[in-house]
């Protein structure tokens, strides 16, 4: 089967959305991972950074959401938290995206996982505490002081985002066609693996 969209799950500082960026610059395909939350802004009236802060924060799976629905004067998706709610419209936007598009490169939101059913050639980008420390501080403007408090934040929600989400292991090597290590490799040499990689499994699956 034929993989056409990249979908990519990173840790913090690792590079993961730049990484991402070269890799749809190298095959002339969108790249879509900040430009999901202003799109899902405008199907729910909520601006962009709120959406942002609160689709990584997940208190409880969806279907135990469902299960405490209890007030039947709202419908279950009104009584879902925000997070599973920012959930299923950017599930929607992102399968929407897939319908239209030939090919593109997704960063984050279980690309991988709400969109299965196209087969996604789906990549993992990692890294050594130190240098993504450094990245935080020396790329994202981050204080040095709180870089190691930051990122490890940051990767725990992203993994209960996850996890929540698709009942998968957000750090399972096997859930992934392809995992890299950015520490010892550069962003380019990254992006170019997973160019000849994504061509080569599409050229054996002809």
């Amino acid at each position: 089967m034929k993989k056409r969209i990249i979908t990519i799950e990173r840790q913090y500082g690792s590079g993961g959305s730049n990484i991402g960026k070269l890799v749809a610059e190298k095959l002339g395909i969108n790249f879509y991972n900040r430009s999901i939350p202003e799109m899902a802004s405008k199907k729910c009236g909520l601006a962009p950074e709120y959406i942002e802060s609160a689709e990584e924060n997940a208190p409880t799976s969806f279907l135990y959401s469902l299960m405490l629905s209890a007030n039947p004067a709202k419908s279950m998706e009104d009584s879902l938290p925000l997070s599973d709610k920012i959930f299923l419209i950017e599930s929607e936007i992102i399968r929407e995206l897939a319908d239209r598009e030939q090919s593109f490169v997704l960063v984050g939101r279980c690309g991988s996982y709400v969109l299965e059913e196209k087969g996604c050639f789906s990549v993992y980008i990692y890294g050594s505490l130190e240098s993504r420390i450094k990245r935080a501080v020396e790329e994202y403007g981050v204080q040095e002081r709180k870089a190691e408090s930051v990122l490890k934040k940051t990767d725990k929600r992203r993994e209960t985002f996850y996890n929540v989400n698709t009942g998968k292991s957000w750090q399972d090597k096997e859930e992934y066609s392809l995992c890299l290590n950015s520490s010892d490799l550069s962003d380019e040499i990254c992006a170019e693996l997973i160019v000849q990689a994504f061509r080569k499994y599409n050229e054996q699956n002809d």
